[in-house]
């Protein structure tokens, strides 16, 4: 099957970023991976200050990703840190969800750890509307 549909609008991720929320850590502690350290530093000389930083994985994997771009795959697991200078956090959930396209006041577990989990095993809200919407337009 064939499906005609637009091209939804790409959000950046800073969109949904609160970077005034809590959970921030030094980036230089202890204890913190070399191979984290050295993605990091990759991503200060592409990006700047600001920037996604993954933990694991190929792709954006060696240098992060820029802030103005959609993120990449929300997975199962903390994924992406936000880089602001020298302090960090994981995405938290309310950002994994508003990033996915689902309401900021969908309902999930609470517990960080299932939330991700439901939302990486998750299709983003606006790829099934599309693929509904088309689907009854043909019908």
């Amino acid at each position: 099957m064939h499906l005609d549909m637009e091209r939804q609008p790409h959000r950046a991720i800073a969109d949904v970023i609160d970077w005034s929320a809590g959970g921030w850590s030094d980036i230089e502690r202890a204890g913190r991976s070399v191979a984290t350290l050295k993605r990091i530093d990759a991503g200060r000389c592409r990006f700047g200050e600001r920037f996604l930083a993954p933990y694991y994985s190929s792709g954006s994997g060696l240098t992060g990703r820029s802030i103005h771009r959609p993120i990449g795959t929300i997975t199962t697991r903390d994924r992406w840190a936000l880089i602001d200078g020298q302090r960090m956090p994981m995405l938290c959930d309310a950002e994994a969800t508003v990033a996915m396209g689902f309401p900021a006041r969908y309902a999930l577990p609470g517990k960080h750890r299932d939330d991700l989990f439901m939302l990486g095993n998750a299709v983003c809200p606006p790829v099934v509307a599309d693929l509904l919407t088309e689907m009854n337009a043909k019908h």
